[in-house]
């Protein structure tokens, strides 16, 4: 008997018992509800509640429906190969930290949450006496169908259409919304690559237009970028204490974090890395920061009190790089009006590149497939997005700057 879970972007999702719900069941799985999809998008989107647990089922969802569409076109899928795609696609976040990508470059160096996504799903394998190596096959790349291991990771992977409808109804920006089921069944397989019909074209056309529009609308906005600036200014703050041999307040898997230097290298040779790694959530961060609200230490509580009450930094876009001189000049204004020393000081500012492209014709392609046979890029297909506009580099400068007004 499957088990039905209601969701509220795609109905009632169904998972078969066996080895998908022994999955979906894992703690590894289940410490997804304990971590935000959109981080600290909130600030602007209080809608954007929900969980990478949901993003996950989601993202199963629609790669069931992908296979029995391609299955229905003829496109040979064996039962232990759909259950495998499947299998990787519920776990392809698992390695996800608190708040996205805070925790990378800031508790954690030289190891992503890919990598670490890799060691989780290794580790259930083993308690699962290897049920999982066809679906850790896929995931790597490394099985001979690439086909599907595109659907967990491309231009159109089963993730990419799942998060821009989810996110789209969370935050209500409805421009984000994506015609998912079309695009699914405009799928085929041509050379073992993923390619889209070309009565689908409009779609993908619409796809790209909207995800460009949901970066920076809603993942870069610049009050989230400010907001998630502040939070990892204040863990590299609480870090530098913990170095200096200052007592902390955190939850114990966060202060493992504070109190050692995790990069790649301590990470492989510690077990426990992965062990604490794997109890983090966004309670141990919110629980931490709360506490140092009140810390004797002038930035900690400043930054902290701030965060816990939206006095989030000021932010200036620049299309061009921001000088030096002009950056030293508002880290001593800040030291100044702060009553802390110039190099404190730059706790409460944050300079940023950011920079997304709409379309990658080198990286990797959609591929619109045409009634004979012949395939063309989508950026030489469509009419209306050219390959100027589609690969242009969207390069912006943020100055971030504590408020005090």
């Amino acid at each position: 008997m499957d088990k039905i879970i209601n969701d509220p972007v795609f109905g009632f999702i169904k998972i078969p018992r066996g080895l998908l719900y022994d999955i979906v069941k894992h703690p590894l799985i289940q410490r997804l509800t304990r971590i935000k999809q959109l981080g600290l998008a909130c600030v602007v989107y209080p809608g954007a509640q929900h969980t990478r647990f949901q993003h996950s089922l989601g993202a199963f969802h629609l790669m069931s429906e992908a296979v029995r569409s391609l299955s229905q076109k003829g496109i040979f899928i064996f039962d232990s190969e759909a259950e495998a795609v499947q299998a990787a696609i519920l776990m392809h976040d698992i390695g996800h930290g608190p708040f996205s990508h805070v925790l990378e470059d800031t508790l954690i160096s030289g190891i992503s949450h890919e990598d670490i996504s890799l060691l989780m799903m290794e580790q259930i394998n083993k308690e699962m006496n290897g049920a999982l190596n066809l679906a850790i096959a896929i995931f790597k790349d490394q099985y001979h169908k690439r086909f599907l291991h595109q659907l967990i990771s491309s231009q159109l992977d089963m993730d990419r259409l799942d998060y821009l409808r989810r996110d789209s109804f969370f935050t209500g920006v409805t421009e984000g919304n994506i015609g998912s089921a079309r695009i699914i069944k405009m799928l085929n397989v041509v050379d073992d690559q993923l390619v889209v019909e070309h009565k689908g074209i409009y779609s993908i056309e619409n796809y790209l237009t909207t995800r460009r529009l949901m970066y920076w609308q809603v993942y870069l906005h610049k009050t989230t970028v400010a907001y998630e600036k502040m939070l990892v200014n204040i863990l590299r703050r609480a870090k530098q204490l913990a170095r200096e041999g200052k007592d902390i307040f955190a939850a114990p898997a966060l202060r493992y974090y504070l109190y050692n230097d995790v990069d790649a290298k301590f990470f492989s040779e510690h077990q426990e890395a992965l062990h604490n790694y794997e109890l983090l959530d966004d309670n141990d961060i919110w629980s931490s920061v709360k506490v140092w609200a009140g810390s004797d230490d002038k930035i900690l509580s400043l930054l902290a009190h701030n965060l816990l009450y939206r006095n989030i930094f000021r932010v200036e876009i620049r299309e061009e790089p921001i000088p030096e001189e002009e950056i030293a000049e508002k880290q001593q204004e800040l030291a100044l009006r702060a009553g802390v020393g110039f190099d404190d000081a730059s706790y409460l500012m944050s300079v940023n590149t950011i920079q997304k492209d709409m379309y990658n014709v080198n990286d990797d392609k959609i591929s619109i497939l045409y009634k004979d046979n012949t395939c063309k890029d989508i950026s030489e297909a469509s009419e209306i997005l050219n390959v100027a506009l589609l690969s242009k580099k969207i390069r912006k400068y943020y100055l971030c700057y504590h408020r005090f007004s």
